[in-house]
């Protein structure tokens, strides 16, 4: 497991160095060196490219990545279905509706507002579908059914207002719907980084409970674990998790169904070695996908939510043969 993250670390900080250096003003070797050690050398426009621009970038990206894998991973292990996705859990729903709700209905919103409202949207929709899917208890498939009925009329209502807004207000709605992190500031790096410190620590502290809740109710019953309180607790977790990230940049789709299953090829089952794996993994989508959505048809940009949609559509597909012929 130390030479599998060391890799991927290595691949992490040269998808960063690379994401520093390259963009509509491509820096060299020296350039970059100089401003990053604060050389006499260096110019203020590299210190501000660098620094202002790219920095805050590459490293709110790093963070999406590494939260989204790791809810994807407790979802995984919680629903105990290979495609689950945060977004059975009605995060991506939810955060989409009070975002599209928010920027439309509202004139001229604060800035901070969507962000928050996309935050609380996912975390009633999680609520929701964990509700409206007890029954003396819970299982993963009325949870997973639960969620895709809500996320379907959230995705109505999304609709709706996206039909009969304004425009303009719309386009800057299905921007931010899109997942980007092109309006990363150090300050929104800072709070997401103190955001995930917690919850990110005690998802890796809870890697036996994974472990067990993945064999089945009953298996993780007969070795004690309060199942019906593990899972609520593990997606409240996810929510805090997967709706912070969603808050951050949007909705970027399919990382949490993608770095989990790498990791676990990688690593085996174990969720003490999946996690800070899937983490890594997560990562490096996200910031390789905001770096080549900078370059392949520069000056435009391609969200990063957009990239990711494209590498994780195949690998879904993948998934749903593989399951076919296993049952066949």
């Amino acid at each position: 497991m130390t030479r599998c993250l060391l890799v991927l670390v290595i691949i992490l900080a040269g998808l960063v160095i690379a994401s520093l250096a390259l963009g509509d003003v491509a820096l060299s070797r020296q350039d970059l060196w100089e401003t990053l050690t604060g050389s006499h050398d260096r110019t203020s426009r590299n210190a501000m490219i660098v620094f202002d621009l790219r920095l805050p970038r590459v490293l709110l990206a790093a963070l999406v990545g590494a939260a989204l894998a790791t809810a994807g991973t407790i979802t995984l292990a919680i629903m105990r279905n290979p495609l689950a996705e945060p977004g059975v859990l009605g995060i991506n729903s939810g955060a989409a509706v009070a975002v599209m709700a928010v920027i439309v209905l509202l004139q001229d919103p604060p800035a901070l507002l969507p962000p928050v409202a996309g935050f609380a949207g996912a975390a009633a929709m999680a609520a929701a579908v964990f509700l409206l899917s007890w029954r003396g208890g819970t299982s993963s498939l009325r949870i997973i059914l639960t969620g895709i009925g809500l996320g379907s009329l959230a995705g109505a209502a999304t609709t709706f207002l996206s039909a009969f807004g304004d425009i303009g207000d719309v386009q800057r709605a299905m921007i931010w719907l899109a997942g980007s992190v092109y309006d990363a500031s150090l300050a929104k790096v800072r709070f997401l980084f103190l955001w995930l410190v917690i919850p990110l620590a005690l998802a890796w502290m809870a890697s036996r409970e994974l472990d067990l809740i993945r064999f089945g109710d009953d298996t993780a019953k007969s070795f004690g674990q309060p199942v019906d309180r593990t899972r609520g607790l593990m997606i409240v977790l996810c929510t805090l998790i997967s709706g912070a990230a969603v808050a951050a940049a949007g909705l970027i789709g399919f990382v949490g169904l993608v770095a989990p299953h790498v990791a676990g090829r990688l690593v085996g089952p174990s969720h003490a070695r999946i996690l800070p794996v899937a983490a890594l993994c997560g990562a490096i989508l996200v910031v390789a996908a905001d770096l080549l959505g900078r370059l392949v048809i520069a000056p435009v940009q391609i969200p990063a939510g957009i990239v990711t949609g494209l590498i994780g559509a195949p690998f879904f597909a993948s998934l749903l043969w593989k399951r076919r012929h296993a049952r066949g």
